[in-house]
């Protein structure tokens, strides 16, 4: 497989595991928006 599949496809797995710990951890949602709002 070419360098940049095999990337997209890292990416994409680390998305879904992102998604997956953000169901299991909702407080972890929303100390990343309460970050996300301190830079404005």
């Amino acid at each position: 497989m070419p360098l940049r599949r095999v990337l997209l496809w890292v990416a994409a797995l680390a998305v879904l595991a992102m998604v997956f710990a953000a169901y299991l951890r909702p407080q972890l949602m929303r100390d990343m928006a309460d970050f996300l709002w301190s830079c404005f």
